[in-house]
């Protein structure tokens, strides 16, 4: 009888997504956490930051007969293994390749240098998109202030961190 392993989804305990995973990946289980590169800014700078992309869970490759479970509830960082009517459901082998093919893509892309003040913008989305602008300076942790040319007057405005980019 030929060994069938699907995928199956744990709940980890909060914000030790990369405890349980090392702990499961120790003992010798297949597992995958997507992680994605997000934007924030700290101590005043852009910068670029790993996060999960679902926080709290993570993947695990396992044959349902062959390979032993026990061992999973009492692994560090693990709160339990997602079930339905007391029975964990595989995740489809597409869904865990589509997810590894679009975080493997996202880790190709350059990293964003810090913006400084009087660097030309061009805002990306939003009502202003493909407007070039000047920055200003952070606002928050995901906010910045751009000096846009509308109708012959600079005009100050706050708009997400995300909507802009180098020019």
């Amino acid at each position: 009888m030929a060994v069938k392993r699907a995928w199956y989804l744990l709940q980890t305990k909060p914000r030790q997504d990369a405890r349980a995973l090392e702990n499961l990946e120790f003992q010798g289980f297949d597992c995958f956490a997507p992680f994605i590169t997000v934007e924030r800014i700290r101590a005043g700078k852009r910068c670029e930051v790993s996060e999960p992309l679902f926080p709290g869970y993570l993947f695990i490759y396992l044959d349902k007969v062959a390979d032993n479970w026990r061992p999973i509830r009492s692994t560090r960082g693990v709160s339990r293994l997602v079930t339905f009517n007391d029975t964990p459901l595989p995740i489809a082998h597409d869904i865990v390749d589509q997810l590894r093919k679009r975080v493997a893509g996202e880790k190709e892309q350059p990293a964003e240098t810090a913006l400084k003040p009087g660097d030309p913008v061009r805002i990306s989305d939003g009502a202003f998109a493909e407007l070039d602008a000047l920055f200003e300076c952070y606002d928050g942790t995901e906010r910045v202030v751009i000096l846009l040319n509308l109708m012959q007057r600079t005009q100050r405005l706050v708009m997400p961190l995300a909507n802009i980019r180098q020019a």
